[in-house]
């Protein structure tokens, strides 16, 4: 017997117990541990078997310490069917989680009991494959095709009263997982229950698969994984057990060999490793109980709102007693969101508007604040003045943090005599919904404000990363240049709703006209006239068109008319014929005789400028890993999570073949094409960005 399977007989019940800790993941001692365990009870003439996990959870999933490893016997669908086979009754008590490869083995059980509290699903499209194990073939005959459909394409966390409505569960009950499991079998035992294997059940009948393949495609905006996953369950409603099992496994093994996978498995380990860093080893964050905010707009109040979530206290500053009653009505709205979608209770709503929220017009009611956050106008003498003001009122040692999208931090901090408490906490819109934090660190920033930042990051459930100064930090930066190359593509020949549309075929939900529209017009129309004003190089490429949209007061969404025309309460988006117009005249002043452009060749050098620059920011330590990148466009950019990333895309397209793509879009544009030292320095080296994330791990 493996250690990770403890054995024990009680009376005519053998115990399997879990103990590989913390997760008790299905590593190959616990896959054996489980054969072993079987054939030890059917000759030590048991009549039942209990599987139960010892510590937090039931088995929570495969073993990451295997992924990209090959797989050692057993494996995983031999041990469930190993269970299933099993002339004894086996029975399966969940607690904690059980995802993945632990429902599988539970779906292999005879019979499952859970705890309130359990949670079971099957992820594994989120990480670009399928359930591998049985659970295509076994889930569609427990529970009916259509509610394995939503179940498996959705790779979602189902809580045990949904599960045992559904029928994955045969009994909910509270105590000991140990406890009510070996109740449960002596129950059965003593009721005579006949075994129930779930391969034994009939196969659900077929609907139209091919219809169901193509709209789950379309809804995952090209993920494979969902889509393939169908064709599993296809083959459980068609094919006798024996052979669908072995149809799911060739489907695993297709999507374990495609790119999406790999991007996949990037962002699901870049998601853990991003906020991990050398520099804060050993570093305790400061305590943050009470935090004011000051700016109650659109943004302030969602970053008071996720504080407010997170069980801190929030004092909302505004300039007037009408602009605080307006700012909590916003906070009010985002939390009966909140409580309508289940999320807090009515007393917990009373609780955080009522107790937990104070607004106020003195900065006076800030001098107890812990952490501090500004989020006004984006107008560097404004946040100079804010940043005065809070250096005379708030006490020592308290944190003092800007939202700014793209301003210098450095110069903030300088407008006050404690620079070490100033930092960056840029959100992005809305802030108590978008996941990702950049934490701007800048050049006086004490080591534990910036622990504080990561730590209030975890505590508001972001993904937080960690940003350099410069103009727009790592993802606004990287945004103003591959947007560039979409108004130069423009210029020269393509249309904005192509690029839309081409972009949204790699896998965008939004292209970035689109996008434009829905944020609103007016914000980069702000940062062009700054940067104008500031002085473009001469050898820069200024596209105007944009503009003349917003000095007719269109906007996007928000005025109804922006690249696309928005009825009113819709959001459904037809293109703006004034759009071409524009564009059409700056063609005609600048002298550009306008040509065509392929869906490819939007895509290609798009994602050749975003690449470029993103080297660049890592090359210049503005970001510190390529993974950082990745996850600032996956989480605050809606890059395609299964491309992993701008970084990882270009390693799977191939470093040097992006290199010479640059180096021949330079011989149009040398300016704006200039090849990044550290994408040159990689090709040079025969390297991958990836092999610099190895290196920082």
């Amino acid at each position: 017997m493996s250690d990770a399977i403890r054995y024990e007989l009680l009376g005519d019940i053998a115990v399997l117990a879990a103990a590989n800790p913390p997760v008790n993941a299905l590593g190959q001692a616990v896959r054996q541990g489980l054969v072993d365990g079987i054939e030890r009870a059917e000759k030590d003439g048991a009549k039942a078997v209990l599987i139960y996990g010892e510590g937090a959870t039931y088995f929570a999933g495969a073993d990451i310490k295997e992924f990209g490893k090959p797989p050692l016997a057993p494996w995983l669908p031999d041990v469930c069917t190993r269970i299933e086979a099993s002339p004894l009754i086996v029975v399966s008590a969940l607690h904690g989680t059980a995802l993945g490869g632990g429902l599988e083995v539970a779906l292999g059980s005879h019979y499952r009991i859970a705890v309130p509290k359990a949670r079971v699903g099957l992820p594994e499209v989120l990480i670009g494959v399928m359930p591998g194990a049985g659970g295509t073939q076994r889930l569609p005959r427990l529970i009916g095709v259509e509610k394995s459909i939503e179940v498996i394409t959705s790779g979602r966390q189902i809580g045990a009263k949904e599960a045992l409505d559904l029928g994955i569960l045969d009994r909910i009950e509270d105590g000991a997982p140990r406890e009510i499991g070996l109740a449960y079998a002596r129950e059965l035992i003593d009721a005579g229950a006949p075994r129930r294997a779930v391969s034994d059940m009939p196969a659900p009948a077929p609907v139209d698969f091919d219809a169901l393949y193509r709209d789950v495609l379309k809804a995952g905006r090209g993920q494979l994984s969902p889509a393939v996953a169908v064709r599993g369950i296809q083959a459980a409603c068609e094919l006798p057990f024996a052979e669908g099992m072995k149809r799911e496994r060739e489907l695993f093994m297709e999507l374990m060999a495609t790119d999406q996978r790999q991007g996949l498995i990037h962002a699901f380990f870049g998601e853990r490793a991003v906020g991990k860093l050398p520099e804060l080893e050993g570093v305790a964050p400061r305590e943050v109980h009470h935090v004011g905010v000051i700016g109650g707009g659109t943004m302030g109040a969602g970053i008071a709102t996720a504080a407010l979530l997170a069980g801190l206290n929030v004092t909302m500053l505004e300039m007037t007693d009408d602009a605080a009653q307006a700012a909590k009505g916003r906070i009010a709205g985002n939390l009966q969101g909140a409580l309508k979608r289940g999320k807090i209770s009515e007393d917990r709503f009373t609780h955080l508007t009522e107790v937990a929220l104070r607004t106020d017009t003195n900065y006076l009611s800030l001098a107890d604040a812990d952490l501090v956050i500004e989020a006004v106008f984006e107008d560097m003498e404004v946040k100079k003045q804010v940043f005065g003001k809070l250096d005379a009122v708030c006490k020592p040692g308290a944190v003092l943090a800007t939202n700014t999208s793209y301003l210098d931090v450095n110069v903030i901090a300088q407008a006050t005599s404690r620079p070490g408490d100033v930092i960056g906490l840029h959100f992005f819109s809305p802030a108590h919904v978008m996941k990702l934090l950049e934490v701007v660190v800048a050049d006086a920033t004490a080591p534990d404000v910036v622990a504080t930042g990561f730590a209030l990051g975890k505590r508001l459930g972001k993904i937080s990363v960690r940003a350099g100064v410069c103009d727009g930090f790592i993802g606004n930066r990287i945004l103003a240049v591959y947007r560039t190359a979409a108004d130069h593509m423009i210029l020269d020949g393509a249309t904005p709703f192509q690029i839309d549309d081409a972009l949204e075929e790699f896998g965008f939900a939004m292209g970035p006209y689109a996008v434009g529209d829905l944020a609103g017009l007016d914000i980069g129309w702000a940062v062009r006239k700054r940067r104008r004003a500031e002085g473009l190089d001469p050898r820069a490429r200024d596209a105007g068109f944009a503009d003349r949209l917003c000095e007719g007061g269109n906007f996007g969404q928000k005025t109804g008319k922006g690249f696309y025309i928005y009825e009113k309460g819709s959001r459904a988006r037809v293109p703006n014929p004034d759009v071409m117009q524009h564009i059409e005249a700056e063609r005609a002043a600048k002298g550009i005789t306008p040509r065509t452009f392929t869906k490819d060749e939007i895509v290609r050098r798009y994602m050749a400028a975003m690449v470029n620059e993103a080297a660049k920011v890592v090359g210049e330590g503005i970001a510190r890993r390529p993974l950082d990148v990745d996850m600032v466009l996956l989480f605050g950019y809606g890059f395609p999570r299964y491309h992993g990333g701008p970084l990882k895309w270009a390693d799977m397209q191939g470093l040097p073949g992006l290199l010479d793509d640059i180096r021949a879009y330079a011989k149009e544009d040398a300016f704006f094409w200039q090849p990044a030292p550290l994408l040159e320095t990689l090709v040079t080296d025969n390297r991958t960005f990836d092999d610099l994330n190895k290196e920082s791990a």
